[in-house]
């Protein structure tokens, strides 16, 4: 069998970023930049008033702490003015936050400070130069990294691209993924189930997880076993994807379509020593009906159909090497160690990823339900994956276990 590790890598090298692009800051956020950004301005832009109150010259206010000055109200400032003013000596201009300090002033006086005067103000404290100014270019001057390529562009990030007047910043897009489901027993949701039929859920949850690693999905159409009709609803959405998700199909019995479509050696299908997700296969398909924009095909991934093998396969194999294409931070889960609450057993020669709950704060974790990989229930209730080695096949309670940490 293949390992773990070795099936990681195969898949790795298939999944590749996108060329980088430009995007509006709304399409933006959540990417990684593709290159560093320099600003084209200073911020502040000008000399602005850090508080509602009154332009002084310092001078003119010394000693109002204990002998109030009263001042004539030359202009009104508000915010938005943009008028060149001066003040002259012996007046005050009333300003609002943000709006431009006028030449001459060296402080602002806060309005609680004063009567709040229109005409003339009397002003009650004394000012130092400087008092609530805020200074051109004391957070950005003009011309400096602000923001580093591989930085994700967060809240604050596109905050501060607008603010310094950018429309645009080069990004590297997100992976677009088509996830598709096989089997002819499944159905849609409501609609009525015939006999041996179930409901698809596979797209859903698989689609959901690519979302949750950072990525874009295209759609999650489904598939009967017929090899004619997957080809032909896969074929239907030839490059408009720059990776493929398949589950089901994949085992050794008949009717195993995702196989008998790509059994020629377009896919490679292996096995990995793991429990859930035995089956598995990644390769790359072209030709006419995927044109292959970089000359290889476009990466495919086929994971197993039971939803807990395929929802693992995912964690364990897709969705690192998705985000590590996209540039990510955290590709990987995180990784603790706890003490296990109760005994387990594991299959010699697999590594074994079971279902637990984590809890942090005792340090402890507890198995969650059986093993095996059609009981989705536990699965949706877990918080993490206890990792178990192939070469362990019993743990006892109060050994240390590792896990990943889903929550």
């Amino acid at each position: 069998m293949r390992s773990v590790e070795e099936h990681q890598r195969v898949v790795a090298d298939l999944i590749a970023a996108r060329r980088p692009v430009s995007a509006g800051l709304a399409d933006a956020e959540g990417r990684v930049l593709a290159s560093d950004v320099s600003a084209p301005l200073s911020l502040p832009v000008f000399d602005n008033s850090a508080m509602d109150g009154y332009a002084v010259r310092a001078e003119d206010v010394a000693g109002a702490d204990a002998n109030p000055v009263t001042l004539p109200v030359a202009e009104d400032i508000p915010a938005g003015r943009t008028d060149v003013l001066s003040l002259e000596p012996g007046t005050a201009h009333r300003i609002m936050t943000g709006a431009p300090l006028p030449a001459g002033a060296t402080a602002v006086v806060p309005v609680e400070a004063t009567d709040g005067g229109i005409e003339t103000v009397e002003i009650r404290a004394t000012a130092k130069p400087g008092q609530h100014v805020r200074r051109a270019g004391e957070d950005v001057t003009a011309g400096t990294t602000v923001l580093r390529a591989g930085q994700v562009v967060t809240p604050a990030a596109l905050g501060l691209a607008a603010a310094l007047g950018l429309g645009e910043l080069a990004v590297l897009p997100r992976l677009r993924v088509l996830v598709m489901s096989t089997g002819s027993e499944l159905v849609s949701a409501g609609t009525a189930l015939a006999p041996g039929q179930i409901y698809e859920s596979n797209a859903i949850m698989l689609a959901a997880a690519v979302r949750e690693a950072g990525g874009e999905v295209v759609a999650t159409p489904t598939s009967s076993d017929d090899v004619a009709q997957f080809s032909a609803v896969l074929d239907g959405y030839a490059g408009q994807a720059d990776l493929i998700i398949t589950s089901g199909g994949v085992s050794a019995g008949a009717y195993e379509v995702v196989k008998d479509a790509f059994g020629a050696g377009a896919v490679e299908f292996v096995k990995v020593a793991m429990q859930p997700g035995m089956p598995q296969g990644a390769g790359r398909i072209g030709g006419a009906a995927w044109p292959a924009t970089s000359g290889l095909g476009c990466p495919i991934v086929t994971l197993p159909g039971n939803p807990v093998s395929a929802l693992v396969s995912f964690e364990v194999f897709v969705r690192p090497a998705l985000r590590a294409a996209m540039g990510l931070p955290h590709p990987q889960r995180p990784r603790r160690s706890a003490v296990l609450v109760d005994d387990l057993t594991s299959p010699k020669g697999k590594r074994q990823f079971r279902r637990g709950v984590y809890d942090p704060a005792a340090g402890t974790v507890t198995t969650y339900g059986p093993p095996a990989s059609h009981h989705l229930r536990w699965l949706a209730s877990a918080n993490c994956l206890l990792e178990i080695a192939e070469d362990v096949t019993e743990m006892a309670a109060g050994e240390q276990v590792q896990l990943w940490d889903l929550s």
